[in-house]
């Protein structure tokens, strides 16, 4: 991606794989209905009825929108090992994937809910209407 096309915190965290400082994102607290998209390419990534608070200052999720839109790797940087979350279509960096997110009814039991932990620079929001 052109470094010159991006808004520079955009490009930092997408392509350099930085973070947002925690509640300082725009989507952090967003309770409107709609469809998060890539704020790079605009893929489909995750819908408001998967949001939750999770307390952690980043929009989380429990699942994508579509799971062919979002490519899941290793990463052991920063001496962890965690699931990072990335854009299909442009690799994106968007966040890390956990283990920790909520568990409801719709899960079988024994299985632990996910929390797609995922910086809001990368996400644009389409409002429901």
């Amino acid at each position: 991606m052109d470094k010159e096309k991006l808004p520079p915190e955009l490009y930092r965290v997408a392509y350099e794989k930085g973070t947002e400082v925690p509640f300082t994102g725009k989507y952090v607290h967003e309770k409107a209905e709609g469809m998060y998209r890539c704020a790079v390419c605009g893929s489909e990534l995750f819908s408001s009825e998967a949001k939750f608070d999770s307390g952690t200052g980043w929009p989380s999720f429990t699942e994508p929108a579509n799971l062919n839109n979002i490519e899941l790797k290793e990463d052991l940087s920063g001496g962890m090992r965690r699931t990072e979350v990335l854009c299909r279509k442009c690799g994106a960096h968007l966040g890390h994937v956990f283990d920790d997110g909520p568990r409801d009814g719709r899960l079988p039991a024994g299985r632990q809910g996910k929390r797609y932990c995922i910086n809001s620079v990368c996400l644009d929001l389409e409002k429901k209407e």
